[in-house]
């Protein structure tokens, strides 16, 4: 269902509430039951939202139509796989087709673009490289039902059931706010939703209606997630007409003095970085300026050395990973060299 949808929505309910005040088969099957009337967790969470104004009987629906899916919390304790060399990582995202997808979509929606790059100061390539890699610009948006995610680990997560439930609670006030069924919409196994993949607090926080049409549409308006990338980004700090990294030179082994491929702020003076032979190749950086240093693996051995700088500390808020922040740079940079080539 369209979150553009501006009629208001009322759910078919009352033979799901029959059910659920009768205390009948609930219809979830786990060790857990998420039916309101008989768990105390879900219960609670449903009153507190119904006092902050949700209409409760749609809030019981929502929770009775939930689905236990045991293969969420399979894909969430497999989320930390092996981890990739940097070319194995940059080859997933880093293709002609989705860098051709990556120029299209900036054409279609350069004006939206330009106003975003205007009042956020994020540039188009930036925000069109995150939706790349994100959703490869809305044509994968998930296919797990979002109440259904976030149920499942908000109740039965073995460490972060608190995190998921807050989650839980954001989507159910974002739907029902909206008149819009939680159960028909789609995203990642963990949440994530729509062309950006916000999961639901950083929606709460940081979606915007960029088109002006009363709504927060990241499931099926590319202009608004535009403009929510934006804000997202110059939220946490992003500097307007300022480099993502500087490209570097460095020694063949890593120098063990050095922390390299953090995603904290940048931290590293250029100085000491110099002192052990790893030097700016490009630039205006001065040796009191701090980098976030990274040294890029292949599999034949060699090291790419590279200086994060602080817009590179702000991609990764998006995602708190180095080579996720590298993918969205080099994408950026391919797309917008694509584009000045005149493809």
């Amino acid at each position: 269902m369209a979150l553009r949808c501006k009629q208001e929505r009322r759910f078919s309910i009352t033979l799901l509430l029959a059910g659920l005040l009768c205390s009948v088969i609930p219809a979830v099957q786990a060790e857990e039951n998420f039916d309101p009337a008989t768990h105390p967790q879900v219960r609670a969470m449903l009153d507190s939202l119904s006092e902050q104004g949700l209409p409760s009987r749609e809030l019981d629906a929502a929770m009775v139509a939930a689905e236990y899916r045991p293969q969420v919390l399979d894909a969430m304790s497999h989320a930390a796989e092996r981890r990739l060399r940097w070319d194995e990582y940059r080859d997933i995202f880093i293709q002609p087709q989705r860098i051709q997808q990556g120029v299209a979509f900036l054409k279609a929606n350069h004006e939206a673009l330009a106003r975003a790059e205007r009042v956020y100061g994020v540039p188009p390539e930036v925000v069109v490289a995150i939706l790349g890699v994100e959703t490869q610009y809305g044509r994968h948006k998930g296919t797990h039902r979002v109440l259904d995610s976030l149920s499942t680990l908000a109740f039965h997560h073995p460490s972060r059931g608190a995190f998921f439930r807050g989650e839980l609670e954001a989507f159910l006030e974002i739907t029902l706010g909206q008149g819009v069924d939680p159960s028909t919409l789609y995203g990642s196994y963990a949440g994530a939703m729509g062309y950006p993949q916000f999961i639901p607090t950083s929606y709460q926080a940081y979606a915007v209606d960029f088109d002006g049409d009363g709504l927060k549409d990241l499931w099926n308006n590319p202009v608004d997630a535009i403009g929510s990338i934006a804000n997202y980004f110059s939220e946490h700090g992003w500097q307007r007409h300022q480099p993502v990294l500087v490209e570097a030179g460095g020694p063949e082994t890593l120098p063990p003095s050095i922390g390299f491929n953090g995603t904290e702020p940048p931290s590293t003076p250029v100085e000491a970085l110099k002192r052990v032979g790893i030097e700016p190749t490009a630039g205006n950086l001065v040796s009191t300026d701090k980098v976030v240093p990274l040294a890029l693996d292949f599999a034949d051995g060699h090291v790419r050395y590279v200086m994060g700088l602080n817009n590179f500390y702000v991609i990764t808020r998006y995602n708190h990973s180095h080579l996720y922040a590298m993918a969205v740079a080099t994408l950026a940079q391919r797309i917008q060299t694509t584009l000045d080539e005149g493809a």
